[in-house]
């Protein structure tokens, strides 16, 4: 029998600010957040750090919070260290979003961790995110390529076919630069669509969008030893009780191999 290789787990969610039934939602987002047991989460739609430290109360991970109204929040099993915040490139009226990294020191050594979400949420506004992705890879990446290779999730507000997440697959270069990142789905989801907003959540039916792939947890070219092997992939945060959604979004869970 073959022994399984150490992983280490991670969950990204939009857990939605504290909107609709907040006082619902917030032990339902807790119970997974239990029953998964990650040991690196990303957030986003986190109103504040307070908001942060209520989610995770008494569940014993690391936080730190980047954001205005409303922001992203990264939490971990280990102490973050080196925090570094980067705005996404806007639109000359506005800042575009949010990029928080942390250099998590684990079991496994370092680990650079980024949590990011783009504002430009419509569809149309494509040409605005793809300003975004070569800076927001740089940031991510950081300084020391030779270590635990990086991880980055968040809400990307748009699908796997665009070109902003075709250029984080390294399929296509954007402003002359290309990229290589592993997409967790695609390397070891269960072969479907994987949508993370679906019109089968109450929350977000109101939306004239397609069931689509939003949400994503995207891992560095993994070391020739193994480490930042995607193992598993699924869909999660996707169950409703009492008839109450976690949030409007659904998340995304994943293993990566640590060696």
């Amino acid at each position: 029998m073959t022994a399984t290789a150490p992983s280490l787990s991670v969950l990204t969610l939009n857990v939605w600010n504290r909107e609709g039934p907040w006082a619902k939602r917030l032990p339902l987002i807790r119970s997974w957040i239990q029953r998964l047991q990650p040991d690196l989460i990303g957030l986003q739609e986190v109103v504040d750090a307070g908001h942060a430290s209520e989610i995770l109360d008494k569940l014993n991970f690391h936080s730190e919070w980047m954001g205005t109204t409303s922001g992203i929040a990264i939490a971990t099993r280990w102490p973050i260290h080196d925090r570094e915040e980067l705005w996404l490139p806007g639109d000359g009226e506005s800042k575009g979003g949010t990029a928080l990294r942390g250099m998590v020191r684990s079991p496994y050594g370092i680990i650079p961790f980024t949590c990011a979400t783009t504002w430009f949420y419509m569809t149309h506004q494509g040409y605005k995110r793809e300003r975004q992705m070569p800076a927001l890879n740089e940031f991510v990446r950081g300084k020391d390529k030779t270590g635990f290779p990086a991880i980055l999730v968040g809400d990307f507000n748009t699908d796997p076919e665009s070109a902003e997440i075709r250029y984080l697959k390294g399929l296509q270069s954007l402003a002359g630069g290309s990229a290589y990142w592993c997409d967790a789905w695609e390397h070891a989801g269960d072969g479907g669509k994987g949508a993370t907003w679906s019109r089968s959540n109450d929350f977000a039916a109101w939306a004239p969008w397609p069931n689509r792939r939003i949400d994503y947890i995207f891992v560095a070219q993994p070391r020739l030893d193994g480490a930042g092997t995607i193992d598993q992939c699924s869909v999660v945060c996707n169950e409703r009780a009492d008839g109450v959604w976690p949030s409007d979004h659904f998340g995304v869970f994943a293993s990566v191999r640590v060696t």
